[in-house]
This record gives structure tokens, sequence and C-alpha cells, in this order.
């Protein structure tokens, strides 16, 4: 029987109830009519048994001003604007049900005496109105005494103490259940106030995620990256629109959709496909972390090369529930240095011609040097010397930007190659001050290409006399086992940064120790250098600390079983 504080419309709903409608979304005046209408039935019903059982009673006036006093007020509910009187003037009609209840007492007809137990309505009414206790308890119990006593009070006769206790059980029954119910109202209105205030706290917990979900998608798709989110059976939960373009790319002519071992994904040959299964974003949701993957959408014209990247999604225990996987399109970069590896090859070529030739006459007139002034055979050998390093120099480009050939492979000692490497590079240690120790002692046989593998060997042993300009040590060692044979070279130079490290063997690249110095250079070797040596199925490490100098190990498998393709013979 609450009645909330406001008019509250509500929305009407369907069904085949009397009231299609909840209490508390009915309008004041109906929640008004209702709380009354029990009452109302409940004097009906008992106003047909006593004229069944005693149909004199009904002629009763105290009876019939009773009847009369519930139908004003049951039309009353329905009559009066309450919504615009002020609030809780609606509480003056269970107030006059006790008096109704009362009147219809004093009738002292036996048939009727049950009425007072109808008292029970106006004092649940009262209690659950939310009206403060200490109105809403006097009131019932007031109420009640009214209803039990009138027929004592007004038959004329003296009142002892015990007519007037006899009947108060009645009454502290009616002001048990009006605590109570009270106390349960109370509880529920303030369960209903933190109901509303979480209510309202997800209202605006919703209401500030959608923002933030219309701003994620507004940064989505305004990037220029194809995002896409899976869950961990592998089912899309997010994608970009530009992830929407690569797609659609990736589709079969003449196709909406596809299925995922139809899509036109390539290796980086844009020949090759790609399995599905080791694909970025099944690998991604197999657990496994992809890092700048190239692949090829598409076909003809139109195709583009695509980089992807993976990040796993994972729950506050640290299990895995998705990916996100980043797509960039790098196909104008890889169409740059497609661009940069054919001008570099063909100057290369260009190049190479003419500085044969003049390599080829220089060394033609230094045969004659015994008949030429000796300033003009000094000059002679200066340009020998510097066309032969612009022709290594023209070689080592060449041999960066042309498609691999295979190795001549046959048994050879390591050892051997190292110490014809020293002997080589003595006379320009001795020049920077450099102590060249060759501590190979004991023989490294294994099956590689001795022209190329003296190259790499070379190449070390130049680096570390290079980069110790302030003199220092440079050691050269080999080692065997087994499985294989290895080179160390240890320098006590300039040594270098982690990252300079990390980016050692990219093309062009040159550490900032030498950059810082000027040391001469291309920062084409050491790439030359691993292209020989992952040819061979072997490994290159570095080791290096600024101002500590490097260390540079050569590992070569004994017998090994790998692709026979480095970069072509110059």
């Amino acid at each position: 029987m609450t009645i909330p504080d406001s008019h509250q419309p509500g929305v009407r709903t369907t069904g085949p109830s009397l009231f299609p409608r909840y209490f508390h979304q009915h309008g004041l005046r109906m929640r008004v009519f209702l709380s009354q209408l029990p009452l109302s039935i409940g004097i009906a019903c008992a106003i047909l048994i006593a004229a069944v059982a005693n149909p004199k009673a009904l002629g009763d006036p105290f009876v019939m001003t009773g009847i009369l006093t519930q139908i004003l007020l049951l039309a009353a509910t329905l009559a009066v604007p309450w919504h615009r009187l002020t609030f809780g003037l609606f509480l003056i009609i269970p107030v006059f049900d006790f008096l109704s209840l009362a009147v219809i007492r004093l009738s002292g007809s036996d048939t009727l005496n049950g009425v007072a137990a109808l008292t029970l309505f106006p004092v649940f009414w009262l209690a659950a109105s939310g009206l403060s206790r200490r109105i809403a308890l006097p009131a019932i119990v007031l109420g009640s005494l009214m209803v039990v006593w009138s027929p004592l009070v007004f038959d004329g006769n003296t009142l002892t103490t015990a007519q007037l206790l006899r009947p108060l059980l009645l009454p502290v029954i009616f002001l048990g259940l009006g605590v109570a119910a009270s106390t349960l109202v109370a509880s529920m209105e303030k369960q209903q106030m933190a109901l509303k205030e979480k209510d309202r706290q997800l209202v605006e917990t919703l209401g500030l995620s959608q923002k933030r979900e219309q701003l994620l998608n507004a940064i989505m798709n305004t990037v220029n990256v194809g995002l896409v989110a899976v869950d961990a059976d592998g089912n899309d939960i997010l994608m970009n629109r530009k992830q929407r373009d690569f797609h659609r790319l990736a589709l079969p002519p003449d196709a909406r959709d596809a299925a995922e071992e139809q899509l036109l994904v390539f290796e980086s040959d844009q020949t090759t496909p790609i399995p599905p299964a080791e694909r970025p974003v099944r690998r991604a949701i197999n657990g496994d972390y992809v890092s700048e993957t190239l692949m090829w959408l598409g076909n003809g014209s139109n195709r583009r090369a695509v980089s992807s990247t993976s990040r796993a999604i994972k729950d506050t225990d640290g299990t895995v529930t998705g990916s996100v996987v980043a797509f960039y399109d790098v196909t104008e970069v890889m169409l740059a240095l497609q661009a940069k590896d054919d001008f570099v090859s063909n100057v290369s070529h260009e190049l190479r011609t003419p500085l044969t030739s003049i390599l080829g006459y220089l060394s033609l007139a230094l045969e004659e040097s015994t008949q030429l002034p000796k300033h003009l055979a000094a000059y002679l050998q200066v340009a020998e010397r510097n066309g032969e390093r612009l022709l290594n120099l023209v070689s080592d480009l060449l041999a960066t930007a042309t498609p691999a050939v295979g190795l001549h492979r046959q048994l050879a000692d390591l050892s051997e190659l190292v110490e014809l490497s020293v002997d080589s590079a003595s006379p320009r240690a001795t020049a920077n001050n450099v102590v060249l120790l060759n501590q190979s002692t004991t023989p490294a046989m294994a099956v590689f290409d001795v022209g190329r593998i003296g190259q790499v060997v070379d190449n070390l042993v130049s680096n570390a006399i290079k980069y110790s300009p302030d003199g220092g040590v440079v050691t050269v060692t080999t080692f065997s086992t087994d499985s294989e044979v290895g080179c160390r070279v240890a320098d006590t130079g300039l040594g270098m940064e982690a990252a300079d490290v990390e980016r050692l063997f990219t093309k062009f690249f040159r550490a900032k120790s030498a950059t810082d110095r000027a040391i001469p250079g291309v920062g084409l070797g050491l790439r030359i250098s691993k292209g020989i040596v992952d040819s061979h199925g072997g490994t290159i490490e570095v080791q290096s600390s600024p101002g500590q100098g490097s260390v540079f190990t050569v590992r070569l498998p004994v017998d090994p079983d790998a692709d026979t393709s480095l970069p072509a013979e110059p």
C-alpha cells in the first residue's frame, strides 16, 4: 500500500489482469483508490454476511452511516485530485476508515462485531505510507482503540477497568503489525534508494562507456592502420575501416565474401600463398607473437604490401583471452627499397666496367715502373690502391643488390684461413698501433666455401683493427667441436651501445662510435658477412660495450645441410 511521493505515470503493459500496470506505475489518484479498495470490499462482504444472517442489522442507523461513509470515502479517492493537494493529505482516508468501522461497531450487532478485524487495512495503510513513526504509530493505536472501545463508550453503562482492558489485545496486535510493517517499509525504502543510486551510477557509467566507445571507434577509423581484435576462439570482436579495406582487397575477384583459405594472401615473393595456419591472425590466436611479418594482399596492380604485428589480450590472472593484430601498409616502402636496389645494382654495374679498365691500364703502367720516374710510379701506385678500394666498394654494393648464387663447399681448415687473414692484416695493424694476435693453435676442419668464409674473417679482422684507432689488442681464435667450428675476433676498441648492436647487420648502418670519430665505411661489410654465414647454416654473434671493445663470434656446422645461397659473386 506504499504510496510514493511523486506522480509516476509509468508505461501501460498488456495482460489479462484487471489492473494491467504495477502499483507504482499508476498515478497518485489510482494508488489512493487501490489502497482504499480492500477495506471497502471487506466491509461489503461483512454486510452481505450480516444481511444473510441477520437482515435486521442492515436497518440500524449506525450500520447505514458506516456503509455510507465507506461509499463516500471510496468515491473521494477517485474524485479528489490528490496530486494537486499537499502531499500526504490523502492519509485522511485511513483516519476516517477507523471512524467508519467504529460507527458500524456501535450497532451492537453480533454479526458485525468481526468488522473490527478489518481495522488491519487502515493500520497497514498508515504504517506503509512512509509517514513518521511518531505520527503513524500513535494514530494506529488511537484508531484501533476507537474501533474496539466504541461499543463500550456509547452503551450508557458505567465502564470498569476490566471492560476497558479486555479488548486491548486487538490494538496491541495491530500496533505490533504496524511496527513490523513500518520497519519493513523503511528497509525497503532504503533498499530502493540504494537501487536508485546504483541505477543512476549504472546509467552514468553506461553513458561514459558509450562515449568512450564512440571515441575509440572514431580513433580506430581515423588511423591509417588496419586493426582487428579477436577472441580466444578466433571470432572478430572489433575491426576498423582500414582493416575492412584490406579484407576486401584480399577477396578473390567478383567475390563478396570468402573463407580464410580462399583469401589472396602471399609471401614476400608475391606469388607463394601463405597457408591459413601461418597467417598473422591465426598465429596470434594460437598464442604466437607476430612482429613485422611481411605479406602481400590481392592480385594485379591493386596488390598491397602489408606488415603485421600482434599483441595478446590477457585478463587479470594472465590468461590469454584474445589478440589484437595491426596491419601497416608498406607498399610504398617496399617499392622504394626495390627501386633503390635496382638503382644500386645498375650504378654498380656501370661503375664496375670503367673501374676494371682503369685498374687494368694502371697495372700495365706499373709493370713499366722501372722506366718511369719514381714520383710518377708513386702516383700510379696511389691511383691503383684507391681504384682497388673503389672497386671493392662497388662490389659490396653489387653483392647486396643482386640475387643469391650457389656456394662452392669443400673440406677445409678454418685455422688456416685465420692465419692467412692475420698475416694479410698485420701491416694495417702495425700502422694503427694495434697488437694483432693469432691464438688458433688446433685445426678446425669443416665443409664450407673457402673464399666466402675467408671474406668473412678478413672483414671481421679488418673491422677490429679499424675500430681500435688509438691502439689496442685484437685477438683471433678458432674452436672446434663434433658438430661445429668457429672463429672469435675480440678487440679492445671503441665498443658499441646496445641499441647499435641490435641494428648492426642492417644495410648501410654505422654505429654512433664510428660516425663520431669519422671512421671511414659505408655499413655493408657486416651485412654481407651475415648473409654468407647464414647461407652456410651458421650464426654470427656480437657482444659489445662502449669503451670496452667488441667480440664477434662466427659458428659454422661441420657438415652443413642448409640452403647454399648467398649474395652474388661480384
